[in-house]
């Protein structure tokens, strides 16, 4: 998923000294951003107060929404440079076609990652004819300096392991979480999970201290750690941490965002990650006028254009604590 906002701004992001070592109890309020016709998010990542998580570089949150009289979800083709975009669904389906000749339907609960590496373009849309209704996330992993000009490729897994417990399903996105571990190509110590509680359930969810962590909560009345999540904002939980307390009002469903905090910092703008601002400056140039992310075929419109580059400098970012 593209980010659409045409007053895009550069920003600086990772590093250990902006990391919160202890447990903590961040409630992050999202910002409401219109993507396409008939579909608005809930942008949690990149926050006022908190940039990353782990390697989890951006969060949107949608639906659900009725779209069954609507075009649904219309992103254009858009470039990507230095990231993976993971799609998850509860709800819907999306199709993602991209420069390198891929078309698959995502549905939910399957793992849709594509992986840009030093350039890719794709364009997500919702397939015709489709369902009622559209209830999903999509987020980016920043992929570390070692690995950000890899060949870019997409990987489409319907079959994820899970963890359970009386009253919960956790369903292994990316990474590993306690035994179990996605197919799914990961390049930093990370865990992306989705959490299924049933009404009354009360678990522990066993965590790597070392990791950063953050609970997205998609749906229902659920509280973590004792703190009460609604869908549409997540909570920032900070290191430290070897289990997760959950409980579940009614049906809820969350997802568990973590990760090894990031070494290195990166520069963040539009839909690109690089280090530094000229890199920046580069990739928009070759997106509006050159070949290097290559052409979306089979998509009925034309290309994304990229936004103005702000006039002022990048500034370092400031110290979060």
């Amino acid at each position: 998923m593209s980010n659409l906002d045409r007053q895009a701004a550069l920003s600086v992001c990772g590093g250990r000294g902006f990391v919160v070592a202890e447990p903590v109890r961040e409630l992050l309020t999202p910002r409401h951003v219109r993507l396409g016709e008939s579909t608005e998010v809930r942008r949690l990542l990149p926050n006022l107060g908190r940039r990353m998580v782990g390697a989890w570089a951006f969060v949107d949150h949608y639906g659900p929404d009725d779209i069954a009289d609507e075009p649904g979800m219309q992103v254009p083709p858009h470039p990507h440079m230095g990231l993976q975009t993971v799609s998850w669904l509860h709800e819907g389906e999306v199709l993602h076609r991209d420069s390198l000749g891929s078309l698959e339907t995502i549905r939910p609960r399957e793992l849709g990652l594509m992986t840009s590496g030093r350039a890719i373009s794709h364009s997500e849309e919702s397939p015709r004819p489709h369902a009622a209704l559209l209830h999903g996330a999509q987020l980016w992993v920043a992929l570390p300096d070692a690995h950000r000009t890899v060949e870019p490729h997409f990987q489409h897994h319907k079959d994820l392991p899970t963890v359970t417990a009386p009253g919960l399903t956790a369903t292994v996105i990316l990474g590993t979480l306690d035994d179990a571990t996605s197919p799914g190509t990961a390049y930093t110590p990370i865990v992306g999970a989705d959490l299924a509680l049933s009404s009354g359930a009360e678990s522990r969810l066993p965590l790597n201290p070392d990791f950063e962590y953050a609970v997205l909560s998609m749906s229902g009345e659920a509280e973590v750690d004792g703190v009460p999540v609604l869908p549409g904002s997540m909570l920032y939980l900070g290191c430290g941490r070897t289990e997760l307390p959950l409980r579940a009002e009614s049906d809820a469903g969350l997802m568990l965002l973590g990760g090894e905090p990031f070494e290195e910092e990166i520069v963040m703008w539009w839909n690109f990650v690089g280090r530094s601002q000229d890199e920046i400056v580069r990739a928009r140039e070759e997106w509006m006028n050159g070949d290097r992310f290559g052409n979306v075929r089979g998509y009925d419109g034309a290309p994304l254009p990229a936004p103005a580059l702000p006039a002022v400098p990048l500034k370092p970012r400031g110290r979060v604590r």
